[in-house]
């Protein structure tokens, strides 16, 4: 602890003497423990003048009279409960010296001495002083106040009474409730938080370990009135709850924390609340959109089951349910009306939790503005924070406004909100203008940590915490297995060294060997096996405290975790051989030697602990995709006439929409952009799995994280961080891994009983071995000699039973397999939006049906090849219109026709109105081209459906030519014209036949799909024969084509399959009792059918992958990533299912074997089959280690363990 003394202050107005103390608190965790921590040194006497905290670097600064010691200090918070870290005073400055969070196991362990002898806060101190000097030397008001000693006392009361409150303000941010404030400088800040509403939290939880802490934070988080929803994820150490209230923001955290766990605020958002308020009282703002995310739903029963279950209300006006994005949208009147909503979908069976709420009516601006935050060092008064807001002020006036917390000396960090007018106000100037307002100050982009840095830290973390004890075990068990195992079974019993041990010192008939035995045990029960026992009793308090919402008989058969029965292990080993040295120091002393497990608890918890460190290590690797997507962006940019110098290297934070960057070979560019100068050839495999190098031309768009592998090009950003492709590709991978399989809710059902069947288990076999050993039921000799009676003897089998079952193997099972699952589709280029329920039903597949144009064909390019114009029709004016109305429409062919019509006739007509029928064509009414008529002309143009619909006649011989183009596989569009009006007749003007060409790859995906057992159908609006013509080009049979369906109608199609095919899965199909079947389309006019199947796969999304609400999402065309997918799926969920047979075989087979159900069972020397406790210790460790590994080893490019993409036809393999 540096206590380290500055020089005296000035005289202040008054005695006594003030000293300003910093006291760093390793478990200050939120608001409540602020309340704590202010009524504890309230009570000192005299109280502090002024106490300031942070939450964020977990310090307490309070100015105190010289006659209150530190020592007071110390005592008074630790009597509170909290740990004391490090502290020092300074009665001159306060200097802001940042405190690594520490563990609340730091204290009272061999930690807290290593650290603080390895951790010295003297240089620290002297290099912090030296800053301070510097400052005031280019500081004119700190040079007056170090002047003036008479106004010092009160500039500096004054002065840290502020800071006080600012930091207040910044803890109890989440709380603050008023829109804007002005503070004691006349400057303003925004803060839009109203407080009410509904709020999204997410917390980075740090000590869960199995599927059990992840149920007892759920339950726990549950029970508060304000939440509605609950989501954690064990892999990534998080928690989405989602909650009334900003208030309720501490009560949420406090009850994550009383439940036994580390838990910190990632972030707080807004889901609904302030942005309805502001319009409240606009007419009709009474009706309310809310858009709520639905968990569980898998077909279109679900869907009905969601809708029937809201239209019963008289309030609600509306429901769209949407089971491809698993959402809900109701319009209803009435905000009050919104828990009622989320319990009638609850009540129909499904999860629930609101997403967004608006006002209906309200328009939605398109946000332009940036919010940044600026992290300024060299701030070391009270004078900086305002010195930097005037600069800027004066500077930029209203262009820029100021975020809440307002900027201050002790966390540095300015948020602005501002408008981009590149190149004349962009983000470096208001950097470059903080620089110059004094050469000090140095500010850099700040960015808040993610959550999969947060995971990682919180991995490394107790990683260092294992390990430390891990290393303390480990070398205690050395000296352990000479005394214990060497000593006692291996060496001569007339050896000297092993008749001095047995020898009886100090009391009774205890040896030498026990004490030494015991010495060895007890450090390492309390200081190595600690973290067991600090997380059980946390865990059984927050059940068992005064006010626990886990109803009361709740309690008996749902409780507990993996901590709990290790805890229970070696305690029980422990306590068991305390006891049994208390007996023998009671008798006299015979030679004879009674038994004790002390050296048991040494092994088991060195055991224990290379298993929970192998555990925290592999199933970190697991949830890494995130990560690696992460570090394909660079830091920093060439930003190219950024300065009259040319050009110049700048972090990536600082460049703006509009801005150009040069990317040499090798590099990336830092975010999206179009090519403004040069040519490249670009390697996008990272994001498309994609190995071949694609063409970038000048106006070509590149994305970040793919490599240049061309010459040096320049690059004109049109994205920025948050929305370029790598982050919306980052996003989808991290909303996927959220999403859980239902397989997982076996898992939670099983471990969420695990713990006490394990407790009852252990105990009812202590008392029956107990009991059979009274009453002689058992030989005598299967007792040892020295095991200290029966007590002592049975209490080693309820030790490995406690020991040997691990619940970790069975709630690892599943979400490893689906996080590594994850990972490597990515790595293929496929997106996995729909979690690990989209992996599950893509694991069953009986059926793909397949959309045509834009999906087997090429779609995006088609061709015009053949075309007749009737006789007597003006083909400039027929050209013309068929130009004017395809204009008007996206599809495919629609754009062929106009550009075919573009470059054949320069036509230009007025078009009066015009009207799309679904599925079939257009109708237009143009002006007449002649001032000699009034009448007006009406035109078709679409399939021969539509010309029937409107009485076409097409002659035989035209007719011959349509059947022609059709069977080679052509799709044909028809233009009629009427002159009448109303129109009577319309006469056939026009023919065209469009070629679409095939994807090249379509023919040999279809056939392995083929060959992997699964039907293949194909949808089609266009006619019978140009579909079947298709269809068999590709492999599809004639009787496997539906054609002529109109958009709305391709989701009944669905629907038809979905009840009429068999299913060809007798496992998987999770009781559907019908065929699953997954729809593979663009997305253009087969929305309602990717919504409709159960799996739903969108291709060819491009940079709109966050756009999709797909089950999976295809980052290019390439049809070869289907069989991919596909078995990928498979062979994801084959782990799954291999993951929970071998957790669960294991705990069924080692369970008994430890309860002694094989002891009767005599071994070659002589002995019994049995299963030590230190041995049980073992296997269980490495029974969550092998699961981890077995979906590890997905990764490997291995023949059977592994996945590797298989060999297709007429390709190389693809890695």
């Amino acid at each position: 602890m540096a206590n380290t003394q500055g020089r005296p202050p000035l005289p202040p107005p008054s005695p006594p003497a003030s000293t300003t103390t910093t006291v760093f608190i390793s478990n200050l965790h939120c608001p409540s423990c602020i309340v704590s921590i202010s009524a504890a040194l309230n009570a000192l006497h005299p109280p502090p003048e002024v106490i300031s905290h942070s939450i964020v670097s977990h310090e307490v600064i309070l100015r105190h009279s010289d006659r209150v010691p530190v020592d007071d200090v110390v005592d008074a918070l630790e009597l509170a409960g909290f740990e004391v870290h490090s502290i020092f005073q300074d009665p001159e400055i306060r200097v802001g010296v940042q405190s690594e969070r520490k563990s609340p196991e730091w204290q009272n362990s061999l930690e807290q001495a290593v650290s603080r002898w390895r951790h010295s806060r003297g240089q620290a101190k002297e290099d912090d002083m030296m800053k301070r000097r510097k400052h005031v030397e280019q500081c004119a008001l700190c040079r007056v106040e170090e002047e003036d000693v008479g106004g010092l006392r009160k500039v500096r009361h004054e002065s840290e009474s502020s800071a006080a409150l600012t930091e207040k303000e910044e803890v109890k941010r989440q709380e603050d409730v008023g829109e804007v404030e002005v503070d004691g400088d006349g400057f303003v800040f925004v803060d839009d938080g109203a407080g009410d509403g509904v709020w999204r939290a997410t917390l980075a939880i740090s000590g869960m370990t199995c599927a059990s802490c992840v149920a007892s934070i759920s339950r726990v988080v549950k029970g508060l009135g304000c939440v509605r929803s609950v989501d954690v994820n064990l892999l990534t150490a998080s928690g989405l709850v989602v909650f009334d209230g900003k208030h309720h923001t501490s009560e949420v955290v406090e009850a994550v924390e009383d439940a036994g766990f580390e838990v910190t605020l990632q972030s707080l958002v807004e889901v609904a609340g302030a942005s309805a308020k502001k319009t409240a009282t606009v007419p009709g703002s009474e009706r309310w959109k809310a858009t709520y995310s639905v968990g569980g739903m898998t077909c279109s029963s679900c869907v009905a089951n969601v809708t029937n279950a809201l239209k019963g209300y008289a309030w609600i006006e509306s429901v769209d349910v949407n089971l491809v994005s698993n959402s809900a949208t109701v319009t209803f009147t009435g905000n009050d009306h919104l828990t009622e909503i989320q319990e009638a979908i609850e009540d129909s069976g499904y999860d629930a939790t609101l997403d967004t709420l608006l006002p209906v009516g309200q328009q939605q601006a398109v946000v332009q503005e940036r919010s940044m935050a600026i992290r300024i060092e060299g701030m070391f008064c009270h004078h900086c924070p305002p010195r930097i807001i005037t600069g800027l002020n004066d500077i930029y006036g209203n262009k820029i406004e100021y975020e809440k917390p307002p900027l201050n000396e002790k966390t540095g960090l300015l948020r602005i909100r501002y408008l981009p007018n590149p190149p004349d106000f962009t983000i470096r100037h208001i950097v470059n203008s903080i620089s110059a307002i004094d050469p000090i100050f140095k500010p850099t982009i700040y960015h808040p940590p993610t959550l999969e840095e947060r995971a990682h830290d919180m991995h490394a973390r107790e990683r260092r915490r294992i390990l430390f004890r891990l290393v303390l075990s480990f070398s205690i068990a050395i000296p352990t297995f000479i005394l214990g195992i060497v000593y006692m079974s291996l060496v001569p019993a007339s050896n000297r060294q092993r008749c001095y041990l047995m020898e009886s010192m100090w009391a009774g008939n205890i040896p030498r060997i026990q004490w030494a035995l015991f010495f060895l045990a007890t450090p390492v029960y309390f200081f190595a096996a600690d973290t067991f026992h600090v997380r059980a009793l946390k865990e059984m308090r927050a059940m068992w405290r005064p006010g626990s919402r886990t109803p009361f008989f709740q309690r008996f058969y749902r409780f507990g975790s993996m901590n709990m029965l290790m805890c229970l292990g070696t305690s029980i080993a422990y306590f068991a051989s305390i006891v049994e040295l208390i007996r023998a120091g009671l008798k006299k002393s015979s030679g004879s030697l009674s038994d004790s497990y002390f050296d048991s608890v040494v092994f088991l918890t060195m055991f224990l602990l290379i298993g929970r460190f192998l555990e925290a290590y592999s199933k970190a690797k697991t949830g890494d995709a995130v990560t690696s997507l992460g570090k394909l962006r660079p830091d920093e940019a060439i930003l190219v006439g950024g300065s009259e110098s040319g050009d110049r290297k700048i972090s990536v934070d600082l460049l703006e929409i509009g801005d150009n960057v040069r990317v040499p070979h090798g590099t990336s560019p830092p975010f999206d952009g179009l090519i403004a100068a040069g040519s490249a050839k670009f390697d996008e495999s990272s994001l498309t799995g994609e190995a071949r190098l694609v063409d970038k031309e000048p106006g070509d768009t590149v994305f970040s994280g793919t490599i240049n592998k061309g010459g040096a090009i320049t690059v004109q950003i049109n994205t920025v961080s948050g929305t370029s492709m790598l982050d919306q590709i980052i996003s989808v991978v991290r909303e996927g891994q959220a999403k859980r399989a239902p397989v997982e809710r076996v898992a939670d059902v099983i471990t969420s009983h695990f713990v006490p069947f394990v407790v009852f288990v252990a105990i009812s076999t202590w008392v029956i071995w107990l009991a059979l050993g009274l009453t002689g039921t058992i030989p005598e000799d299967w007792r040892d000699k020295d095991s200290g009676g029966w007590e002592l003897w049975s209490l080693r089998f309820a030790i490995a039973v406690f020991v040997v079952a691990c619940p970790c193997g069975i709630g690892l099972a599943a979400p490893t397999a689906l996080f590594v699952g994850g990972g490597l589709a990515a790595k293929h280029g496929i997106l996995v939006k729909g979690g690990g329920e989209a992996f599950q039903e893509a694991s069953s597949l009986d059926c793909i049906v397949f959309d045509k144009t834009g999906t087997l064909t090429q779609g995006g390019d088609p061709k015009v090849t053949d075309y007749e114009i009737q006789e007597g029709c003006d083909v400039e004016t027929a050209l013309g219109m068929v130009k004017e109305l395809e204009e008007s429409s996206t599809h495919p062919i629609a754009k062929s026709l106009v550009a075919f019509c573009a470059s054949k006739s320069t036509s230009e007509l007025a078009l009066i109105s015009i009207d799309e029928i679904p599925g079939k064509g257009l109708k237009g009414v143009f002006k007449p081209s002649s001032e000699t008529t009034t009448s007006t002309v009406i035109a078709l143009i679409g399939n021969e459906a539509f010309m029937a619909d409107h009485g076409v006649i097409i002659s035989a011989s035209k007719s011959a030519i349509l059947s022609k183009w059709k069977e080679e596989g052509k799709s044909v569009a028809l233009f009629a014209l009427s002159s009448s009006t109303p129109p009577t007749t319309f006469t056939l003007a026009s023919t065209f036949a469009i070629s679409d060409p095939l994807r090249p790859e379509a023919r040999s995906t279809i056939s392995s799909l083929h060959a992997s057992g699964i039907d293949v159908w194909m949808l089609s609006g266009d006619n019978e024969t140009t579909a079947r013509a298709v269809g068999a080009s590709v492999g599809i049979p004639s009787d496997h084509v539906i054609a002529g369906v109109l958009p709305s109608q391709k989701a009944e199609k669905i629907k038809y399959l979905q009840r009429t095919l068999p299913s060809l899965r007798k496992f998987g199909s999770r009781g559907k009792g019908r065929a699953t079947v997954a729809m593979v389309g663009d997305g253009i006019n087969d929305a309602p059918a990717l919504a409709t199947a159960d799996v739903s796969i969108a291709i060819g999304s491009g940079s709109d992958v966050a756009v999709s609400s797909a089950s999976f999402v295809l980052i290019t065309s390439d049809l070869r990533s289907i069989p991919t997918l596909i078995r990928l799926s498979k062979k994801v969920f084959r782990r799954v299912k291999f993951n929970f047979g071998w957790a669960l075989v294991y705990n069924l087979i080692a369970m008994p074997v430890a309860a002694g159900a094989l002891f009767a069972v005599r071994t070659g020397g002589g002995g019994h089959v049995r299963l030590d406790p230190v041995w049980a210790s073992l296997a269980m460790a490495m029974s969550s280690v092998s699961v981890v590994c077995s979906s590890l080893a997905l990764r490997l490019n291995w023949r059977g363990l592994g996945f590797r993409v298989e060999k297709e036809e007429g390709e190389e393999e693809r890695e």
